[in-house]
Parts: C-alpha cells; sequence; structure tokens
C-alpha cells in the first residue's frame, strides 16, 4: 500500500474524552473513531489488524478440530428463558422488541443459541466430542463504558463451545484449547498469566482467566512462583494463616456505644485492634436474609460467598431488612442474639478470634469478649473474604503471594451441563441411554487484544506491534521520493516485498522525512527501511527495528536487505 492512498487519518493531538494508552493511541495511528460512548468506528489500519488477529486465531481453534459457525446478533427471548437468565442477567442486556411485539436481545454471549444448534442435530454419542467456534459482535450496556475498545458496548469476540459425552472426555479437551491459548497469547507477543477465575453470569464449575500483565490492567491478579494464579475475586485464602492465641477467654460484656458504628470508631473507643472485631453484615441471597461473619480488618467477597451459596441473586440487605433482622441499625449487627432466625456464614478469620467484640443487634451497644462456640456458632464455616497482600500461597502454603495487575483476553469455562440440562440437549449413549451433553465454554475478546497489545507495549512515540499481528510489517520510508534513484530503489524493494506476500507500507508522501519516522513509530510498523540519496552512494539502505532505540540502525546492502526482512520475519513467523 502507498501512504498517498491509504486511509490512516493520523493525529498529532489526543483528543481529551480518551481515558488510557490504547485508547489514545489507536486514535492518534488512525485505527479507530469515537463515534458515541463506548462505540468506536474501525478504519482500515484497526480493521487490518484486527483480521490479523483473527488469523491467528482461527489457526489454532483449526488446530483442535474446531468448525466455524455464524450465529445471529439478534436473539429470541425464549432461549434466555429457558436457561433463566433473561432477568438475572440484568441491566447489561440490550432488550428489544420486534413489529409484532416479540422480544429479542442483542446477544452479549451465546450459550442459548449455540446449545439450541446442537440439541437440534446432535442425537448420538457417535457424533460427540464436537467443537463449534464464531466471530461474532457483542453488546453489553456497560453502565460505564470506558478504556476505548477494552469496555465497549460493542465489540468483536469469538467465542467457542465444546459438546462431550463425559466431564472426562470435557477434561481432555479442555486441556487442548487450554494449550491452543497458551499458543495465541505466545503469538501475540504476550507476557501473560493464566489464573483461576470467577465464572460469573456465564457459570460453570471451573474456570480460567489469561491476563495480559499490563500496570494500567483494570483487574488484579494474586500469584506465586509455584505456579498458582488466581484474579483477586477467585484468589483462596487459607484457614489455617490465623494463629491460635493463648489468651484466657472471658465473659461476655455489652458496652453501650452511642454513635459509634463503624469498626474504626468502635476500636478507638473501646481502644481495642480491629482484628478483635467481628464483622456481621446482613445480605439477601434469593430474596432471604443471611448474616456473614468476617474478622474487622477483612472483607468480605461475594463472588466466593455467591458460589458457596448457589444463589443466583446476592445483594446488601436495606437498611428497613436489617433492622428486621437484628432490632438495631446499621453498624450493630452481630451474630448473637438475633431477632430474626437467620442462616450464619462465618469466614475462617473469625474462628480463632478470641473476646472479640460485635455488635449487639440493639442500636448503639456492642459486645465484648465474645468467643466461637462458647458464645456463637456459625452454620457454615467457609473462605469468605477477599485475598490481601502478605497471604500465604495457598497451594505451596509457603510463600507470600504476589499481585500484578492484569488485562483478562481470554476466559474459559467448565461449563458442565448447566445449559443442556436447562434446554435439554441430549444423546443417546453406546446402550440407548438418554444423557445430557457435557459442554466447556471458551471466549477470547478479540478486540480487547488489540487494546491490551498496546497497553503492554508502546512508547513515548507510539504503539509497538508483535510482528504477528502488525497492519503492516514493514515500512519504506524514502527522503525523496521525487529523487529518480531513490524512487526505483525504494519501489523495486516494494515490489519484492509485496511479491513475497508481506505487508509493506510505502510512504511515498511528499513530506518531511521527520514526519514519515512520527507516523512510522506512532503506527508502529516493526521494521522500517529508510532510502536516502546519502545511503544510496554505497548501494545501501537504513534498516531499524521498532522496538530498537532510535540509534540502533543498520545499513544494508539494497542486494540483501529483503532477504533480511524474510530472516527477521521467521524469528517470529517459521511458515513464512
Amino acid at each position: 500500500m502507498y501512504f498517498s492512498k491509504a486511509f490512516i487519518p493520523t493525529l498529532k493531538e489526543t483528543p481529551s474524552d480518551l481515558d488510557n494508552i490504547s485508547a489514545k493511541y489507536m486514535v492518534r495511528a488512525g485505527m479507530i473513531r469515537k463515534l458515541s460512548s463506548g462505540l468506536f468506528e474501525i478504519l482500515p489500519l484497526g480493521l487490518k489488524t484486527l483480521m490479523n488477529v483473527i488469523d491467528v486465531i482461527r489457526e489454532e481453534m483449526n488446530s483442535i478440530d474446531g468448525q466455524e459457525v455464524k450465529l445471529p446478533l439478534i436473539l429470541p427471548k425464549e432461549l434466555w428463558i429457558e436457561t433463566g437468565r433473561w432477568n438475572v442477567y440484568g441491566k447489561e442486556l440490550f432488550r428489544l422488541k420486534d413489529r409484532k411485539n416479540a422480544e429479542f436481545c442483542l446477544a452479549p454471549t451465546a450459550e442459548e443459541a449455540i446449545t439450541d444448534l446442537t440439541r437440534s442435530f446432535i442425537k448420538s454419542y457417535k457424533q460427540l466430542p464436537i467443537m463449534l467456534y464464531q466471530f461474532g459482535i457483542k453488546f453489553r450496556d456497560e453502565i460505564r463504558p470506558r478504556f476505548g475498545v477494552m469496555r465497549a458496548r460493542e465489540f468483536l469476540m469469538k467465542d467457542a463451545y465444546s459438546f462431550h459425552t463425559s466431564e472426562a472426555d470435557l477434561e481432555i479437551y479442555y486441556k487442548k484449547v487450554y494449550e491452543a491459548y497458551e499458543r495465541i497469547c505466545k503469538r501475540c507477543g504476550f507476557k501473560y498469566r493464566v489464573v483461576e477465575a470467577a465464572s460469573g453470569a456465564i457459570g460453570g464449575k471451573f474456570s480460567h482467566e489469561f491476563m495480559v500483565l499490563a500496570d494500567t490492567g483494570e483487574e488484579e491478579i494474586a500469584w506465586c512462583n509455584c505456579g498458582y494464579g488466581a484474579n483477586s475475586e477467585k484468589a483462596e485464602c487459607l484457614d489455617m494463616v490465623y494463629e491460635k492465641s493463648n489468651e484466657i477467654k472471658q465473659d461476655m460484656q455489652v458496652i453501650d456505644t452511642p454513635n459509634v458504628g463503624t469498626i474504626e470508631d468502635v476500636s478507638k473507643f473501646l481502644n481495642s485492634s480491629v482484628q478483635k472485631f467481628i464483622k456481621t453484615i446482613i445480605y439477601i441471597a434469593d430474596k432471604k436474609p443471611i448474616a456473614v461473619l468476617v474478622r474487622g480488618d477483612f472483607e468480605i467477597n461475594e463472588i466466593k460467598l455467591q458460589s458457596l451459596i448457589g444463589c443466583e441473586e446476592l445483594e446488601l440487605a436495606s437498611q428497613e431488612i436489617v433492622e428486621e433482622v437484628t432490632g438495631a441499625k446499621v453498624g450493630f449487627a452481630g451474630p448473637i442474639n438475633l431477632r430474626k432466625q437467620v442462616k450464619i456464614y462465618a469466614d475462617y478469620s473469625v474462628i480463632n478470634v478470641v473476646n472479640g467484640i460485635v455488635g449487639a443487634n440493639k442500636t448503639d451497644a456492642h459486645i465484648k469478649n465474645v468467643n466461637y462456640n462458647k458464645d456463637y456458632i456459625a452454620n457454615v464455616i467457609a473462605d469468605l473474604r477477599k485475598v490481601i497482600h502478605g497471604d500465604i500461597c495457598p497451594r505451596c502454603k509457603k510463600e507470600k503471594l504476589q499481585f500484578s495487575r492484569g488485562i483478562e483476553i481470554g476466559h474459559v469455562f467448565k461449563l458442565g451441563t448447566k445449559y443442556s440440562k436447562s434446554m435439554k440437549a441430549t444423546f443417546l449413549d453406546a446402550s440407548g441411554k438418554e444423557n445430557f451433553m457435557v459442554m466447556g465454554c471458551y471466549g477470547i475478546g478479540v478486540t480487547r487484544i488489540l487494546a491490551a497489545t498496546i497497553e503492554q507495549s508502546y512508547d513515548e512515540n507510539g504503539i509497538i506491534w508483535p510482528v504477528a499481528i502488525a497492519p503492516f510489517k514493514v515500512s519504506i520510508i524514502p527522503v525523496d521520493f521525487k529523487d529518480k534513484k531513490t524512487k526505483y530503489v525504494a519501489e523495486k524493494i516494494y515490489k519484492q516485498l509485496k511479491d513475497l506476500r508481506i505487508d509493506v507500507l510505502l510512504d511515498d508522501r511528499d513530506d518531511r522525512v521527520g514526519i514519515k519516522f512520527k507516523d512510522a513509530d506512532l503506527i508502529g510498523i516493526p521494521f522500517r527501511i529508510t532510502i536516502s540519496k546519502k545511503t544510496l552512494v554505497d548501494d545501501v539502505v537504513e534498516f531499524k527495528e521498532r522496538k530498537d532505540d532510535r540509534s540502533l540502525v543498520k545499513l544494508i546492502k539494497i542486494e540483501n536487505i529483503v532477504s533480511t526482512i524474510v530472516e527477521e520475519l521467521k524469528k517470529v513467523q517459521p511458515h513464512l
């Protein structure tokens, strides 16, 4: 492509309404344009990069016998009613009606559609396993779209689903997809970690996230050198990290604490550590109140709590319900003498608190010297808190967890029979018995990969694309394209690279060479060839890699420059 013919509207200045590096550079490089909040137009340069990402993903999905399909973007309400997700998915689900008043949604995900497809055609164990995948536009009505294409209202996703006769067969295939995702990450040049994750609205028994490491990542992950890793929603906390105290257990004592409701204020008022405090928080789980206990210096992990209970909906109780359950205003709840009988869930952290402090279920009062088993008990004891810095790894049980920021670009799930049961997707086994298909689900945010790459790979001059997904592999910059010899050499190299099917951008614009260099760096093209009358005297051209310092320029003989490019490309693309 000649630059003069290309639609690459680069910008010198960054628009003020963009909130992260990738969005700023994608707009400045002429890859995308913001149309509205959370909605972006993808321009030729952006689409070219996106198609390169798709090619990488498609190759890896096909390598594990995936078969590509195309599903509708508009899905009927009836399918979502079958799985119970029509009301569960929440306000992020775009809903609409047709002229006949029938209800639909814009697809945020495709579990219902793909399960409906397979139950229509898969009838026998002989047809399993099978994996179907698609590249499709997805819609989510984000409450606050941000970070450019990272969290947009419309985005491109690769979603894949596998169907099996058993959990054991799913486990085998899950590992294949896991390995394929690792290859995709490596081909895209990522520094990444795979972590255990919460399954969220999609559900399932087990899942992993593929996290690109970046300081600007919106998620925190905890990991250990032993190989353990999890996002902060899923990270486990050991029950054995709390040392037992030799302190003698005292008798309970009710203390008046007028207008003192927060843990910090109560601790100061009673001259006690927050570690002595046992927080009691009232939740509503599927419309039923429950009480949840955690030590004063920790926070309840609502993802863990919801997973433990197995409820569809979990939310903090209103002030009215808190008073109904406890008999007191918010801030004075405790596990002793609750007015209403509710199930009590306790985090491991409260068990070894000796002579602790709890709310008295009476406004302006607390109880001190409270001890587990002596003064109260819980119905369920489990890991219910958020992981914090200083926690010990739950796998090796030796090293402290380390923490990093990450950007999720892929998520793989073991769905089991969650959707096949609700949608009656069955097959007949060898004995003629009807069984539910066992499912796996595997997603990749394709547009997210572009943003994540930039967040991990950029400098003050612009984007640094890895070769595999760069929109162009080579930029040819003639210092003076009007000079006959310069033009001849530039076009000769251009044609040779084009004949080898190497994407190349020839900057034929009548601009200063400094402007050409700036645009090449901003766009992030991996290899640059500069041709000038000065170097042509010695029959050489300048060769530079985008990732290198500006001063690292090599002089290459004209007859060797194409082979040099090919050798560099083969280092990262051996199939060339």
